[in-house]
């Protein structure tokens, strides 16, 4: 296994829209690193293929405690939606920054889970967040198209500042 590169903004490859999983075994080692490259984060709860430069459509959330209890959701797409929920977001690909954003309240997301099989998750608030955030990754979209242009450029720099001091 391998903790992967995460990708930040303004990386043009984040602005791809992952293509659809036809083979589950050929993703399965992966998986493995998307999971290993999460838990390497220490405060990740989801991350996307399209957020470490894979055109796939899988993502990975684990809310547990524990870190332990990863749910691999490949090629999810959201079914139904309901409502509106105003809830404070960060992301991996744009380290150091956080704001509200809105979104459906309640969500209806159907997956394949890791062995293939099909699954449904339906779910309000707090997850249903998390879930269209990553969706969202996989669709090109980060959180903060869903802003102003003016909270855009603060995200932008804020992301430009943390580079900084790592490098």
């Amino acid at each position: 296994m391998a903790i992967l590169n995460i990708l930040t903004i303004p990386d043009e490859r984040l602005r791809r829209k992952a293509r659809p999983v036809t083979n589950i075994q050929a993703v399965q080692p992966f998986i493995d690193d998307l999971i290993e490259t999460l838990y390497s984060t220490g405060k990740g709860i989801g991350i996307a293929a399209t957020q470490v430069g894979n055109p796939h459509a899988i993502m990975v959330i684990d809310l547990s405690e524990t870190r332990d209890q990863a749910v691999v959701f490949i090629n999810p797409e959201i079914v139904e939606q309901v409502g509106e929920y105003e809830g404070v977001e960060g992301c991996l690909s744009i380290p150091g920054y956080r704001t509200r954003v809105t979104r459906y309240k309640q969500v209806k997301v159907s997956a394949l889970d890791r062995k293939g099989e099909p699954f449904e998750v339906e779910t309000d608030e707090f997850l249903a967040i998390v879930l269209q955030h990553e969706i969202d990754h996989l669709n090109g979209i980060v959180f903060t198209d869903h802003l102003s242009e003016l909270k855009q450029k603060i995200a932008l720099k804020k992301v430009k500042k943390w580079a900084e001091k790592v490098v």
